[in-house]
């Protein structure tokens, strides 16, 4: 698999997440078409590079957590950066998915 290319897929499919919204590992790969390569996408959004601008902290794992500590630079700033575009939290701690999760099919019905 070469990785330059399933990167620029997998950018291509986070710069679309609308704000407020999130997409998970594996729904980032099948929609760069790449199913099952949950963690290649991880891996890629470790590797962004600078000045592209992509909304990473709109990528979470399937549960609606949170990356780890280090990920966004400190405790609380993934979570913070989504509060601020209107994602909703449960009680928990993890996103409200249910609301929140990015769903394509309505994307394009709201076109």
């Amino acid at each position: 698999m070469e990785h330059s290319n399933i990167y620029e897929k997998i950018y291509e499919v986070v710069a679309d997440i609308p704000v407020g919204k999130v997409a998970t590992y594996g729904q980032v790969a099948w929609m760069a078409g790449h199913p099952g390569a949950h963690r290649v996408v991880g891996y890629a959004m470790s590797r962004v590079p600078e000045g592209l601008g992509l909304p990473c902290h709109r990528v979470v794992n399937k549960a609606g957590e949170m990356a780890p500590l280090h990920v966004f630079g400190g405790e609380g700033k993934q979570r913070l950066l989504l509060e601020q575009e209107g994602v909703i939290f449960l009680k928990n701690g993890h996103i409200d998915m249910k609301k929140c999760q990015w769903n394509i099919f309505e994307s394009e019905e709201s076109s």
